[in-house]
Protein backbone atom coordinates (compact mmCIF):
# COMPACT_ATOMS: atom_id res chain seq x y z
CA UNK A 1 0.00 0.00 0.00
CA UNK A 2 1.06 3.72 -0.41
CA UNK A 3 2.24 5.44 2.15
CA UNK A 4 1.45 8.88 2.79
CA UNK A 5 4.25 10.17 0.19
CA UNK A 6 1.84 9.57 -2.49
CA UNK A 7 -0.36 11.69 -4.90
CA UNK A 8 -2.37 11.90 -7.74
CA UNK A 9 -0.34 11.79 -10.65
CA UNK A 10 0.20 15.35 -12.80
CA UNK A 11 -1.32 14.08 -16.05
CA UNK A 12 -0.70 14.55 -19.22
CA UNK A 13 -1.16 18.40 -19.18
CA UNK A 14 1.51 18.88 -16.68
CA UNK A 15 4.92 20.04 -17.10
CA UNK A 16 8.43 17.71 -17.11
CA UNK A 17 9.41 19.53 -14.07
CA UNK A 18 5.95 18.72 -12.51
CA UNK A 19 6.25 14.94 -13.17
CA UNK A 20 9.75 14.97 -11.83
CA UNK A 21 8.91 16.72 -8.20
CA UNK A 22 5.86 14.09 -8.19
CA UNK A 23 7.95 11.11 -8.75
CA UNK A 24 10.34 12.18 -5.74
CA UNK A 25 7.87 11.82 -4.16
CA UNK A 26 6.37 8.34 -4.37
CA UNK A 27 8.51 6.44 -2.84
CA UNK A 28 9.71 6.81 0.76
CA UNK A 29 13.34 5.97 -0.39
CA UNK A 30 15.48 8.13 -2.80
CA UNK A 31 17.33 5.01 -3.53
CA UNK A 32 15.67 1.81 -3.17
CA UNK A 33 17.86 -1.33 -4.91
CA UNK A 34 16.18 -4.23 -6.26
CA UNK A 35 14.17 -5.56 -9.26
CA UNK A 36 11.26 -6.68 -8.22
CA UNK A 37 9.11 -3.51 -8.45
CA UNK A 38 10.50 -2.30 -11.20
CA UNK A 39 10.38 -5.32 -13.50
CA UNK A 40 6.92 -5.62 -13.23
CA UNK A 41 5.82 -2.90 -14.45
CA UNK A 42 8.41 -3.27 -17.19
CA UNK A 43 6.31 -6.56 -18.00
CA UNK A 44 2.95 -4.85 -17.83
CA UNK A 45 4.33 -2.43 -20.64
CA UNK A 46 6.02 -5.16 -22.44
CA UNK A 47 9.62 -3.71 -22.45
CA UNK A 48 11.02 -7.41 -22.03
CA UNK A 49 9.42 -8.96 -25.02
CA UNK A 50 12.14 -8.55 -28.13
CA UNK A 51 13.87 -6.08 -26.36
CA UNK A 52 16.85 -3.95 -28.79
CA UNK A 53 19.94 -5.13 -28.77
CA UNK A 54 21.18 -4.57 -25.20
CA UNK A 55 24.51 -2.93 -24.05
CA UNK A 56 25.23 -2.42 -20.78
CA UNK A 57 27.91 -0.43 -19.44
CA UNK A 58 28.88 -0.67 -15.38
CA UNK A 59 31.50 1.04 -13.77
CA UNK A 60 33.10 3.01 -10.62
CA UNK A 61 34.33 5.61 -12.83
CA UNK A 62 34.22 6.19 -16.94
CA UNK A 63 30.86 3.78 -17.42
CA UNK A 64 29.02 7.61 -18.71
CA UNK A 65 31.66 8.08 -21.09
CA UNK A 66 32.27 4.81 -22.38
CA UNK A 67 28.39 4.69 -23.15
CA UNK A 68 28.47 8.17 -25.40
CA UNK A 69 31.00 7.10 -27.29
CA UNK A 70 29.65 3.15 -28.04
CA UNK A 71 26.24 5.28 -29.09
CA UNK A 72 27.88 7.10 -31.55
CA UNK A 73 30.18 4.81 -32.83
CA UNK A 74 26.74 2.66 -33.43
CA UNK A 75 25.09 5.84 -34.87
CA UNK A 76 28.12 6.66 -37.40
CA UNK A 77 27.57 2.98 -38.29
CA UNK A 78 24.50 3.68 -39.06
CA UNK A 79 22.03 1.91 -36.41
CA UNK A 80 19.39 3.61 -34.74
CA UNK A 81 20.66 4.18 -31.16
CA UNK A 82 19.17 5.02 -27.72
CA UNK A 83 21.35 5.61 -24.85
CA UNK A 84 20.34 5.98 -21.63
CA UNK A 85 22.85 7.68 -19.00
CA UNK A 86 22.91 9.09 -15.74
CA UNK A 87 22.57 11.82 -13.22
CA UNK A 88 21.84 14.66 -15.63
CA UNK A 89 24.13 17.75 -15.51
CA UNK A 90 22.13 20.68 -16.08
CA UNK A 91 18.28 19.21 -18.03
CA UNK A 92 16.72 15.66 -16.98
CA UNK A 93 16.66 15.33 -20.96
CA UNK A 94 20.16 14.83 -20.74
CA UNK A 95 19.63 11.00 -19.36
CA UNK A 96 17.60 9.63 -22.65
CA UNK A 97 19.08 10.39 -26.06
CA UNK A 98 17.76 8.83 -29.89
CA UNK A 99 19.64 8.93 -32.70
CA UNK A 100 21.77 12.16 -31.10
CA UNK A 101 19.54 14.11 -30.32
CA UNK A 102 18.00 14.68 -26.51
CA UNK A 103 14.12 13.84 -25.80
CA UNK A 104 12.12 16.86 -25.53
CA UNK A 105 9.41 17.26 -22.73
CA UNK A 106 6.74 16.14 -24.41
CA UNK A 107 8.10 13.05 -25.54
CA UNK A 108 9.36 12.51 -21.50
CA UNK A 109 5.40 13.50 -20.45
CA UNK A 110 4.31 10.82 -22.86
CA UNK A 111 6.32 8.12 -21.39
CA UNK A 112 5.33 9.19 -17.87
CA UNK A 113 1.52 9.07 -18.46
CA UNK A 114 1.96 5.69 -20.11
CA UNK A 115 4.27 4.70 -16.90
CA UNK A 116 1.38 5.69 -14.57
CA UNK A 117 -1.43 3.96 -16.25
CA UNK A 118 0.63 0.62 -16.04
CA UNK A 119 2.51 1.19 -12.67
CA UNK A 120 -1.02 0.54 -10.52
CA UNK A 121 0.27 0.34 -7.08
CA UNK A 122 3.75 -0.92 -7.39
CA UNK A 123 5.92 2.58 -5.75
CA UNK A 124 8.98 3.51 -7.57
CA UNK A 125 11.53 5.26 -7.41
CA UNK A 126 12.88 8.54 -9.47
CA UNK A 127 15.52 6.56 -11.11
CA UNK A 128 13.30 3.54 -11.73
CA UNK A 129 10.60 5.93 -13.95
CA UNK A 130 13.70 7.13 -15.97
CA UNK A 131 14.95 3.68 -16.61
CA UNK A 132 11.57 2.97 -17.70
CA UNK A 133 10.91 5.66 -19.64
CA UNK A 134 13.72 5.85 -21.65
CA UNK A 135 13.29 2.15 -22.38
CA UNK A 136 9.93 2.61 -23.42
CA UNK A 137 10.95 5.66 -25.75
CA UNK A 138 13.44 3.61 -27.31
CA UNK A 139 10.62 1.12 -28.02
CA UNK A 140 8.23 3.27 -29.30
CA UNK A 141 11.21 4.98 -31.10
CA UNK A 142 12.24 1.44 -33.16
CA UNK A 143 15.90 1.74 -31.62
CA UNK A 144 17.95 -1.00 -33.38
CA UNK A 145 20.49 -1.20 -30.30
CA UNK A 146 20.20 0.81 -27.06
CA UNK A 147 23.05 1.27 -24.90
CA UNK A 148 22.53 1.39 -21.00
CA UNK A 149 24.63 3.09 -17.93
CA UNK A 150 24.04 1.58 -15.07
CA UNK A 151 22.95 4.29 -12.54
CA UNK A 152 24.48 2.28 -9.46
CA UNK A 153 26.23 -0.85 -8.77
CA UNK A 154 24.94 -3.15 -11.52
CA UNK A 155 23.17 -6.70 -10.08
CA UNK A 156 20.21 -4.70 -8.35
CA UNK A 157 20.14 -1.25 -10.47
CA UNK A 158 16.75 -0.80 -12.79
CA UNK A 159 18.76 -0.58 -15.84
CA UNK A 160 19.65 -4.66 -15.36
CA UNK A 161 15.76 -5.57 -15.47
CA UNK A 162 17.06 -6.12 -19.21
CA UNK A 163 19.94 -9.11 -20.06
CA UNK A 164 21.97 -7.67 -21.89
CA UNK A 165 23.50 -8.89 -25.29
CA UNK A 166 27.11 -7.57 -24.24
CA UNK A 167 28.09 -6.21 -21.04
CA UNK A 168 31.27 -4.07 -19.47
CA UNK A 169 32.59 -3.13 -16.00
CA UNK A 170 34.78 -0.29 -16.48
CA UNK A 171 36.32 0.35 -13.38
CA UNK A 172 36.02 -1.18 -9.90
CA UNK A 173 36.24 1.28 -7.17
CA UNK A 174 35.37 2.24 -3.60
CA UNK A 175 32.01 4.59 -3.95
CA UNK A 176 28.49 4.46 -2.25
CA UNK A 177 29.21 1.93 -0.05
CA UNK A 178 26.40 1.99 2.26
CA UNK A 179 25.13 0.50 -1.19
CA UNK A 180 27.54 -1.79 -2.59
CA UNK A 181 29.96 -3.16 0.27
CA UNK A 182 33.29 -1.78 1.89
CA UNK A 183 35.65 -3.61 -0.16
CA UNK A 184 36.90 -4.11 -3.25
CA UNK A 185 35.29 -7.60 -3.35
CA UNK A 186 32.28 -6.64 -2.24
CA UNK A 187 31.73 -3.38 -5.27
CA UNK A 188 33.23 -6.51 -7.98
CA UNK A 189 30.54 -8.65 -7.04
CA UNK A 190 27.70 -6.42 -7.51
CA UNK A 191 28.94 -4.53 -10.68
CA UNK A 192 29.84 -8.68 -12.49
CA UNK A 193 25.66 -8.70 -12.00
CA UNK A 194 24.87 -6.77 -15.31
CA UNK A 195 27.02 -9.85 -16.90
CA UNK A 196 24.67 -13.15 -18.26
CA UNK A 197 26.12 -16.45 -18.78
CA UNK A 198 27.00 -17.24 -22.61
CA UNK A 199 26.64 -13.59 -23.58
CA UNK A 200 29.89 -11.37 -24.08
CA UNK A 201 31.24 -10.09 -20.48
CA UNK A 202 34.48 -7.28 -21.07
CA UNK A 203 36.48 -6.15 -17.59
CA UNK A 204 38.38 -2.76 -18.57
CA UNK A 205 40.40 -3.93 -15.07
CA UNK A 206 43.23 -6.30 -15.88
CA UNK A 207 42.77 -7.82 -12.66
CA UNK A 208 39.64 -8.85 -10.25
CA UNK A 209 39.21 -10.23 -7.25
CA UNK A 210 39.42 -14.33 -7.91
CA UNK A 211 36.63 -15.14 -5.51
CA UNK A 212 34.24 -13.02 -7.58
CA UNK A 213 36.44 -14.86 -10.90
CA UNK A 214 35.55 -18.27 -9.74
CA UNK A 215 31.93 -17.23 -8.52
CA UNK A 216 31.39 -15.72 -12.69
CA UNK A 217 32.89 -18.66 -14.18
CA UNK A 218 31.19 -21.58 -12.01
CA UNK A 219 27.98 -19.91 -13.58
CA UNK A 220 29.09 -20.05 -16.91
CA UNK A 221 30.46 -16.45 -16.95
CA UNK A 222 33.54 -16.07 -18.33
CA UNK A 223 34.92 -12.21 -19.11
CA UNK A 224 37.65 -10.89 -21.64
CA UNK A 225 39.71 -8.67 -19.32
CA UNK A 226 41.88 -5.77 -21.17
CA UNK A 227 45.24 -6.68 -20.82
CA UNK A 228 47.12 -4.49 -18.39
CA UNK A 229 49.13 -2.11 -20.86
CA UNK A 230 48.18 -1.29 -24.02
CA UNK A 231 50.25 -0.97 -26.82
CA UNK A 232 51.01 2.79 -27.09
CA UNK A 233 52.61 4.96 -29.59
CA UNK A 234 53.11 9.09 -29.00
CA UNK A 235 50.33 9.60 -31.62
CA UNK A 236 48.34 6.37 -30.59
CA UNK A 237 47.29 3.00 -29.79
CA UNK A 238 46.22 -0.56 -30.62
CA UNK A 239 43.63 -2.73 -29.64
CA UNK A 240 45.24 -6.48 -29.20
CA UNK A 241 43.58 -9.17 -30.94
CA UNK A 242 40.72 -7.21 -31.99
CA UNK A 243 39.02 -7.63 -35.60
CA UNK A 244 41.11 -4.62 -36.82
CA UNK A 245 44.17 -6.66 -36.25
CA UNK A 246 47.01 -4.03 -35.21
CA UNK A 247 45.48 -1.14 -36.44
CA UNK A 248 46.61 2.13 -34.85
CA UNK A 249 43.61 3.91 -33.26
CA UNK A 250 44.05 7.84 -33.35
CA UNK A 251 43.82 9.10 -29.16
CA UNK A 252 40.60 10.31 -28.76
CA UNK A 253 39.40 13.91 -28.20
CA UNK A 254 38.93 13.47 -24.14
CA UNK A 255 42.09 13.50 -22.43
CA UNK A 256 43.86 11.44 -20.20
CA UNK A 257 45.54 7.91 -20.46
CA UNK A 258 42.24 6.19 -18.42
CA UNK A 259 40.21 7.48 -21.32
CA UNK A 260 42.43 5.70 -23.99
CA UNK A 261 42.10 2.62 -21.81
CA UNK A 262 38.21 3.46 -21.92
CA UNK A 263 37.76 3.84 -25.19
CA UNK A 264 39.63 0.33 -25.61
CA UNK A 265 36.88 -1.07 -23.17
CA UNK A 266 34.35 -0.11 -25.55
CA UNK A 267 35.58 -1.39 -28.98
CA UNK A 268 36.24 -4.76 -26.84
CA UNK A 269 32.94 -4.88 -25.84
CA UNK A 270 31.40 -4.10 -29.74
CA UNK A 271 34.07 -6.19 -31.22
CA UNK A 272 32.44 -9.00 -29.00
CA UNK A 273 29.22 -9.26 -30.73
CA UNK A 274 31.46 -9.90 -33.63
CA UNK A 275 29.20 -9.89 -37.60
CA UNK A 276 26.07 -9.04 -35.31
CA UNK A 277 27.76 -5.46 -35.34
CA UNK A 278 29.76 -4.90 -38.01
CA UNK A 279 32.47 -1.43 -37.42
CA UNK A 280 33.87 0.15 -40.43
CA UNK A 281 37.06 1.87 -39.17
CA UNK A 282 36.43 4.94 -40.12
CA UNK A 283 33.50 5.92 -38.25
CA UNK A 284 35.05 4.74 -35.29
CA UNK A 285 37.76 6.89 -36.24
CA UNK A 286 35.42 9.77 -36.25
CA UNK A 287 33.84 8.68 -33.11
CA UNK A 288 37.12 9.46 -31.50
CA UNK A 289 38.16 12.54 -33.04
CA UNK A 290 34.15 13.87 -31.61
CA UNK A 291 34.22 12.14 -28.39
CA UNK A 292 33.23 14.59 -25.70
CA UNK A 293 31.20 14.73 -22.41
CA UNK A 294 29.62 17.23 -20.55
CA UNK A 295 31.38 18.05 -17.31
CA UNK A 296 34.32 15.67 -18.28
CA UNK A 297 37.61 17.30 -19.03
CA UNK A 298 35.47 20.52 -20.17
CA UNK A 299 37.38 23.14 -21.26
CA UNK A 300 35.66 26.54 -21.01
CA UNK A 301 38.11 29.16 -21.04
CA UNK A 302 40.10 28.97 -17.58
CA UNK A 303 38.32 26.73 -16.40
CA UNK A 304 38.39 22.59 -16.14
CA UNK A 305 34.91 21.27 -15.12
CA UNK A 306 34.97 17.86 -13.73
CA UNK A 307 32.66 15.78 -12.08
CA UNK A 308 35.18 13.96 -10.36
CA UNK A 309 34.31 12.60 -6.90
CA UNK A 310 35.94 9.48 -5.70
CA UNK A 311 39.28 8.82 -4.97
CA UNK A 312 40.02 6.84 -8.19
CA UNK A 313 38.88 9.32 -10.92
CA UNK A 314 40.87 12.25 -9.11
CA UNK A 315 43.85 10.00 -9.94
CA UNK A 316 43.24 9.33 -12.86
CA UNK A 317 42.57 13.50 -13.40
CA UNK A 318 46.08 13.73 -12.46
CA UNK A 319 48.08 13.14 -15.12
CA UNK A 320 45.94 15.56 -17.13
CA UNK A 321 46.02 18.31 -14.69
CA UNK A 322 50.10 18.38 -14.85
CA UNK A 323 49.72 19.15 -18.47
CA UNK A 324 47.90 22.04 -17.49
CA UNK A 325 49.39 25.77 -17.86
CA UNK A 326 50.46 27.57 -14.95
CA UNK A 327 49.18 27.30 -11.16
CA UNK A 328 46.06 25.50 -10.88
CA UNK A 329 43.58 26.11 -9.03
CA UNK A 330 41.12 24.52 -7.62
CA UNK A 331 37.12 25.55 -7.05
CA UNK A 332 35.73 22.16 -4.98
CA UNK A 333 32.18 21.58 -3.78
CA UNK A 334 31.36 17.88 -2.54
CA UNK A 335 28.76 15.39 -0.65
CA UNK A 336 28.59 14.23 2.65
CA UNK A 337 29.25 10.23 1.52
CA UNK A 338 32.10 11.01 -0.52
CA UNK A 339 35.77 10.65 0.30
CA UNK A 340 36.92 14.32 0.61
CA UNK A 341 40.13 13.62 3.04
CA UNK A 342 41.24 11.12 0.16
CA UNK A 343 40.53 13.73 -2.34
CA UNK A 344 42.33 16.42 -0.48
CA UNK A 345 45.44 14.45 -0.29
CA UNK A 346 45.47 13.87 -4.29
CA UNK A 347 44.20 17.51 -4.54
CA UNK A 348 47.06 18.81 -2.61
CA UNK A 349 49.93 17.54 -5.28
CA UNK A 350 48.79 19.21 -7.93
CA UNK A 351 46.75 22.21 -7.12
CA UNK A 352 48.54 25.65 -5.10
CA UNK A 353 45.03 26.01 -3.01
CA UNK A 354 41.27 25.65 -3.09
CA UNK A 355 38.05 27.85 -3.06
CA UNK A 356 35.11 25.87 -1.79
CA UNK A 357 31.72 26.04 -2.63
CA UNK A 358 28.43 25.18 -0.47
CA UNK A 359 25.89 22.42 -1.66
CA UNK A 360 22.73 21.92 -0.94
CA UNK A 361 21.31 19.95 1.38
CA UNK A 362 20.15 17.13 1.87
CA UNK A 363 23.69 15.70 0.66
CA UNK A 364 25.78 18.49 -0.07
CA UNK A 365 28.23 19.47 2.63
CA UNK A 366 28.49 23.68 3.22
CA UNK A 367 32.21 24.98 2.57
CA UNK A 368 32.97 25.48 6.37
CA UNK A 369 32.07 21.67 7.00
CA UNK A 370 34.20 20.82 4.19
CA UNK A 371 37.04 22.57 4.76
CA UNK A 372 37.10 21.22 8.51
CA UNK A 373 37.13 17.66 6.81
CA UNK A 374 40.13 18.73 4.38
CA UNK A 375 41.70 18.84 7.74
CA UNK A 376 44.23 21.44 6.33
CA UNK A 377 45.77 19.44 3.40
CA UNK A 378 45.75 21.65 0.67
CA UNK A 379 45.69 25.91 1.61
CA UNK A 380 41.90 27.02 1.58
CA UNK A 381 41.78 30.57 -0.16
CA UNK A 382 38.11 31.10 0.53
CA UNK A 383 34.66 29.76 1.73
CA UNK A 384 31.87 30.74 -0.82
CA UNK A 385 28.05 30.11 -0.15
CA UNK A 386 27.37 30.23 -4.54
CA UNK A 387 29.55 29.76 -7.34
CA UNK A 388 29.41 32.85 -8.80
CA UNK A 389 31.43 33.97 -5.79
CA UNK A 390 33.75 31.26 -6.04
CA UNK A 391 34.73 31.57 -9.67
CA UNK A 392 35.04 35.51 -9.39
CA UNK A 393 37.71 34.78 -6.08
CA UNK A 394 39.92 32.66 -8.87
CA UNK A 395 39.63 35.76 -11.24
CA UNK A 396 43.79 35.91 -12.37
CA UNK A 397 44.24 31.95 -12.43
CA UNK A 398 45.02 30.50 -15.75
CA UNK A 399 43.76 26.99 -15.05
CA UNK A 400 41.00 26.15 -12.07
CA UNK A 401 39.87 23.10 -11.62
CA UNK A 402 36.10 22.53 -10.55
CA UNK A 403 35.23 19.49 -9.47
CA UNK A 404 34.14 16.43 -6.42
CA UNK A 405 30.71 16.62 -7.68
CA UNK A 406 28.50 16.32 -10.69
CA UNK A 407 25.78 19.11 -8.51
CA UNK A 408 29.54 21.89 -8.43
CA UNK A 409 29.92 21.18 -12.37
CA UNK A 410 26.20 22.25 -12.95
CA UNK A 411 26.56 24.76 -10.59
CA UNK A 412 29.54 26.35 -12.66
CA UNK A 413 27.85 25.88 -16.03
CA UNK A 414 24.57 27.27 -14.67
CA UNK A 415 27.12 30.92 -13.80
CA UNK A 416 28.62 30.71 -17.20
CA UNK A 417 25.79 30.25 -19.47
CA UNK A 418 22.45 31.15 -16.95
Amino acid sequence: MLGPWAGAAPGPNATLDEWLDWQTRQHPRAIELGLTRVTEVADRLGLRQQPPLTLTIAGTNGKGACTVLAADILRRAGKRVGRFTSPHLRRYNERIHIDGVDVDDPALITAFVAIEAARGDVPLTYFEFGTLAALWLFREAGCEIQVLEVGLGGRLDAVNLIDADAALVTSIGLDHGDWLGHTIEAVAREKAGVFRAGRPAIWAEPEWPSTVADALTANGINPSRLPAQLPMAADGWQLPASRWGDRQWPMPRLPGAHQVRNAAAVLHLLDSLGDRLPLPPEVIVAALAAWQVPGRCERRGRLLLDVAHNAEAMRALVPVLRQQPGPIMAVLGMLDDKPVEAIGAILATVVSAVHLVDLPPPRGLTAEVLRARLGGQVPVQGTHATMAAALAATEGASTVLVCGSFLTVAAALEALDG
